[in-house]
């Protein structure tokens, strides 16, 4: 019973920390966000955040991969609402661009992730939505929508297509003009992929 409690407490900090860590990142951004402030916040030590995630790039990652996984939760919402897989493709990325326009994201995942934690592919969370993108790749070849490329070829670079395309968005002086001429390019690069057209995909 006493280590049940104490595995809770730790859960429950753990929360806490990434929950502050999210705030102070999305409104400071990582360099100027304190360690102090942040344990602070929700009466905790700086001796919680080290054993939680060893130091404030642990806890940075931690929030990265949260709203990461959020980011490409959402995406998937949108694009299991079209009318078919292959919309159903292009609409997942078009999301996923489009939350470069969110504050949170561009100053979480698209500004401070690449600067603290290096190139996106290799990011957890960016591995699970490549898992569902490289599903939707092969049935889509299995339908005969998009041409018998590789399919871990083609699921990395559509991936790693939109999420350049984000970065892209979120660097541009004018987030919102920048994001349709994003989009539209995303589209034109994803369509040469098309052996037919979908209709019935």
């Amino acid at each position: 019973m006493v280590r049940r409690r104490r595995v809770d407490t730790m859960e429950e900090n753990r929360t806490k920390l990434i929950a502050a860590g999210r705030a102070a990142f999305a409104r400071s951004g990582f360099a100027a966000a304190s360690m102090d402030d942040i344990t602070a916040s929700v009466g905790l030590t700086r001796g919680a955040l080290y054993h939680n995630f060893g130091d404030k790039r642990g806890l940075f990652a931690a929030v990265v991969a949260q709203v990461d996984a959020e980011m490409a939760s959402r995406a998937q919402t949108v694009g299991s609402a079209a009318g078919s897989r292959w919309d159903g493709l292009l609409a997942e990325g078009e999301a996923y661009i489009g939350m470069a326009l969110d504050a949170e994201v561009r100053q979480i995942v698209l500004q401070d992730g690449p600067a603290v934690l290096g190139d996106p592919s290799r990011w957890p969370s960016q591995n699970a939505c490549l898992a569902v993108t490289r599903q939707t790749v092969a049935q889509l070849i299995a339908d005969g929508v998009i041409k018998p490329v590789d399919v871990e070829a083609a699921a990395g670079l559509l991936n790693s297509t939109a999420m350049s395309a984000a970065l892209w968005v979120a660097a541009s002086d004018a987030p919102e003009t920048a994001l349709p001429r994003a989009i539209e390019v995303f589209r034109h690069l994803a369509g040469g992929l098309i052996d037919r057209p979908p209709f019935d995909s």
